[in-house]
């Protein structure tokens, strides 16, 4: 079958780690060890598995921070190579395995990916996975697959970016009738900007923070209001149509991240209602601020942005994957007795009237949302045309598109 398959090159790895950020788009030459190769589909590793056809699939910021080399190597020793890319995904049941009971061929699933002891059938199962956090699951080298946190970064499975992949029946939920396949694609990440929402309760008079308007950062903010939340939404955006995205969303005002220091401070701070100082060295202190940041980038820069206008006893929440923060003063953080969280993944989420799995509140929410979640997408690509995706989600700003997508149908 057809898939785009990364493979181990510790040579290219380091040309693209050392060309850095401003050369990313070196990938279209060759450099990153990615590239559309015939490979072998995929076995079902279990009687619990099933082979699924993909649909539609989208470019996730892992997938470009993987082939750009921008990401930490934190997570190398739980990857399987070669793998297929991609995990945000919609498709069709093709294949079941003797012991499947919730699944048909011919069934439209999303896919859950997280790849913990369900998935790799281990009894007894870690703590994480036995309180459904499958996300965290701490045996991820273990099991009847190889080593890897999530389909598309585990050798055994496939993969979104090719003609077929295998899941275990416990990854996946059913898309509803009627519901287009450029909203379901999009339910896997709405489920990871969902659970940094719920992670925090802003009030009606709080103002809200979120950094970055990718495709997180506007998921980030459409999650916000479709949980409810009446809070002035202050986003930064860098490109005329991530404001436009944002401003459909819900977003209410919005700061620009280009520009020098202290005049960017000066204005974030009249918009953020917070007072700047300038030391006699370094970047200015900030007292006030936003009283929640979502911090959907996650770079040096805007994590030391970030912390820097929460206000003192406020929640700084890292939904962006970081790389290797460089170059962050922490004092912030310590002299405002800030509450840092993280959101990584998926639920399950705890409310008044009982639990719910992130991924069944996404679909339900996306549900409702089908006539905002296209403004995200542009036309999608042929898998064979993936220099020219990849080239689209690198370089926002000229494409127009906050998240790319793969027509595999």
């Amino acid at each position: 079958m057809k898939a785009l398959q990364y493979r181990k090159s510790i040579p290219r790895y380091a040309l693209m780690m050392l060309a850095g950020r401003r050369f990313r788009r070196l990938y279209t030459a060759g450099i990153s060890p990615f590239s559309l190769r015939d490979v072998p589909e995929p076995v079902l590793p279990a009687p619990k598995w099933v082979r699924i056809k993909p649909r539609m699939a989208g470019i996730c910021g892992s997938d470009l921070a993987t082939i750009c080399a921008t990401g930490s190597p934190y997570l190398a020793p739980v990857t399987s190579m070669p793998f297929v890319m991609g995990h945000e995904l919609v498709g069709n049941v093709t294949e079941v395995g003797a012991d499947v009971t919730e699944f048909h061929e011919g069934d439209r699933v999303v896919l859950h990916p997280a790849l913990g002891c369900r998935a790799r059938g281990i009894d007894p199962m870690c703590d994480s996975c036995a309180n459904s956090r499958d996300a965290l699951c701490r045996n991820v080298t273990r099991g009847c697959v190889s080593s890897g946190i999530q389909t598309g970064f585990c050798r055994d499975t496939g993969g979104g970016f090719g003609e077929g992949l295998v899941a275990h029946e416990s990854q996946l939920y059913r898309v509803p009738d009627g519901m287009d396949d450029r909203v379901a694609v999009l339910i896997e990440p709405f489920g990871c900007a969902l659970h940094g929402v719920l992670q925090v309760s802003p009030r009606p008079d709080d103002t809200v923070l979120v950094i970055g308007c990718g495709s997180i950062g506007l998921l980030t903010i459409l999650a916000l209001r479709a949980a409810g939340c009446r809070s002035r939404i202050v986003a930064v955006a860098r490109h005329d149509h991530q404001r436009a995205i944002a401003t459909a969303f819900g977003a209410d005002d919005f700061l620009d991240s280009s520009g020098a220091i202290m005049s960017r401070y000066k204005t974030w701070g009249e918009t953020l209602d917070a007072e700047v100082l300038k030391p006699e060295l370094g970047k200015p202190m900030v007292i006030g601020g936003a009283a929640v940041t979502f911090d959907c980038v996650a770079s040096s820069a805007t994590i030391d942005d970030g912390i820097r206008f929460t206000k003192s006893a406020g929640i700084y929440v890292l939904v962006g994957m970081p790389g290797i923060p460089r170059g962050v003063d922490w004092t912030p953080l310590w002299y405002k007795e800030l509450t840092i969280r993280a959101a990584y993944a998926y639920g399950p989420e705890r409310f008044a009237d009982g639990t719910h799995e992130t991924f069944d509140l996404a679909i339900d929410m996306c549900g409702k949302l089908a006539d905002k979640l296209p403004l995200l997408t542009g036309a999608p690509f042929a898998l064979t045309d993936y220099r020219a995706a990849f080239a689209s989600a690198v370089d926002t700003r000229v494409s127009g598109v906050a998240k790319t997508l793969f027509d595999l149908g």
